[in-house]
């Protein structure tokens, strides 16, 4: 159930539709944390399908568009690549303490709240839903138990725009989708060797191409770009505002 700040949050209209969910699949959903009164919940794979029947085809809920369908990976959440201060409640800063010159290694180091959530696993499956009849939105997210072979059920019997959303997911982070009547890769170039959108493939990619005017084609080489931190190192500690080095100037 959720906390007296999630309720809080939600406009009458969600929290009517919150309590109706919640009273039709009782601990299938966990609701999910929210500061902008957006309605989410949080679901086992093996309930998925049934759930999402039961939003779609029962009058309280009415969901009959799958809007949108991503992948999500979660193996570096909450991490940095610069030990840095708080910039918001809710955001990450870039800036960085004076001094530190290497990634992030202290278990004291300053986070924000959003890293301090633990997601269940490494990958997830978050769904995005709209009711034309009620003009309502929901959010959905399931976890794939196992990382390295992720794996849910797809949806495409219940949605069928579900197709090409799931395909894409499959081929920007490998989630595997049981069920999907043809699952293949939708935005890769042909021959493409793993998942792009995965925190440990690199951005440089693993081969670049060119053309070669001997061979009169195009040739695949290993990349010659070398990985580096690209995340600008912004100190926002300015030594002229520092008190020591103002007393010393007065002097």
């Amino acid at each position: 159930m959720a906390g007296n700040e999630q309720a809080q949050a939600l406009t009458p209209k969600y929290a009517r539709l919150a309590e109706a969910i919640e009273a039709r699949l009782g601990e299938r959903v966990r609701r999910l944390a929210t500061r902008v009164g957006e309605l989410g919940y949080e679901l086992a794979p093996e309930h998925l399908l049934e759930v999402c029947r039961v939003l779609r085809d029962e009058e309280p809920f009415r969901f009959e568009m799958l809007m949108d369908l991503c992948g999500v990976d979660y193996q570096t959440y909450g991490k940095d690549e610069w030990r840095t201060h708080r910039a918001t409640a809710t955001g990450f800063s870039r800036g960085t303490f004076r001094g530190v010159t290497g990634l992030d290694e202290d278990p004291a180091a300053d986070r924000t709240e959003a890293a301090r959530y633990v997601p269940a696993s490494r990958f997830a499956v978050v769904y995005h839903l709209l009711s034309i009849t009620h003009n309502q939105r929901l959010r959905l997210k399931v976890f794939c138990p196992d990382d390295e072979r992720p794996l849910v059920d797809s949806v495409t019997p219940i949605w069928a725009s579900a197709n090409w959303y799931e395909r894409e997911a499959f081929d920007l982070f490998g989630i595997l989708f049981k069920g999907h009547p043809d699952l293949r890769r939708i935005l890769t170039d042909y021959g493409f060797i793993g998942h792009p959108f995965r925190k440990d493939f690199p951005l440089s990619g693993h081969v670049e191409m060119r053309y070669d005017p001997e061979k009169g084609r195009v040739v695949y080489e290993p990349v010659s770009i070398e990985p580096r931190t690209l995340v600008p190192r912004v100190i926002r500690d300015d030594n002229r505002y520092d008190p020591m080095l103002k007393d010393r100037s007065n002097a």
